[in-house]
């Protein structure tokens, strides 16, 4: 049977949730199968070379011997660990938010970098009394630079209208600031070198609130190994490094669409936000 219009439409979004939204050839590649270097051609020197022609023999790659010629190797990528050690350094160098920002487009320690179209650091005013801070981006905030900004993110943008907030009165990040490929869940490696940046980002917002958008984001932060079920709707603290502020998890906003009938724990959550900020 001849695919549609339809099927071919259902196979192109099935790429793109996968991670495959650019075209780089009408042929796959395998890049993982190691390279062989094609064989060096075989020159008879001359006998007695001009001194021009020496110098031009010596600036050149010459051929081992069996034919292979010789290839500069670039430097392993740094372990986990020094990653991790990199990025703490950094974090602790950064003076303001606009400071860290600079840092983490720059910083080459997490590989998720590569493969992410652009930074997505925060969205909002960094001035507001309330944090929010999910996992990491998803298509769409890869796309624009901006966390939240995709189906999740317009029910969030609900949720904060519901209690009188909206982007101009709420800060909103993720713990790690790149998208995964395919959207697929980070690494504890990746969660645990993007971990210095978002605290100190945390730390330089100084909120008086932070509002942990989901199970992955509230153990990191809070370090507890508790699921967000059991966790949600209770207060807890949280050392910025400054000072200890009121930290609250509730659902991530993507479990609220796939569960519409958690919406309403959600929502005693988001209450007790507004009576947190109205004290």
């Amino acid at each position: 049977m001849t695919p549609g219009r339809t099927d071919a439409r259902e196979l192109l979004a099935f790429y793109l949730d996968a991670g495959a939204d650019a075209l780089v050839g009408e042929e796959p590649v395998d890049r993982m199968a190691d390279e062989t270097p094609p064989p060096a051609p075989s020159v008879k020197p001359p006998s007695s070379p001009s001194p021009s022609r020496e110098r031009n023999v010596a600036n050149t790659a010459l051929p081992r011997q069996g034919g292979e010629r010789t290839f500069f190797q670039t430097a392993a990528p740094a372990s986990p660990d020094a990653a991790i050690m990199a990025a703490r350094e950094a974090a602790k160098t950064a003076a303001s938010l606009d400071d860290l920002r600079a840092l983490l487009e720059n910083f080459e320690g997490c590989t998720l970098r590569s493969t992410a179209t652009q930074l997505v650091f925060a969205d909002g005013n960094p001035q507001a009394r309330v944090m929010f801070v999910g996992e990491a981006p998803g298509h769409d905030e890869d796309v624009t630079g901006r966390p939240f900004v995709g189906r999740s993110g317009k029910l969030l943008d609900r949720m904060m209208e519901a209690i009188g907030l909206d982007r101009t009165s709420a800060y909103i990040a993720n713990v790690v600031p790149w998208r995964p490929p395919g959207n697929r869940t980070p690494t504890p490696q990746e969660t645990a070198i993007c971990l210095p940046f978002i605290r100190r980002q945390i730390e330089l917002a100084n909120p008086d609130i932070l509002v942990c958008l989901g199970g992955p984001a509230m153990q990191t932060l809070l370090g507890t190994k508790d699921g967000i079920t059991r966790t949600r709707g209770r207060w807890l603290p949280y050392d910025t490094g400054t000072r200890e502020i009121r930290a609250l998890a509730t659902f991530h906003p993507a479990f609220l669409l796939r569960s519409p009938l958690q919406k309403r724990f959600a929502w005693r959550d988001f209450l007790a936000i507004k009576k947190a900020l109205a004290q």
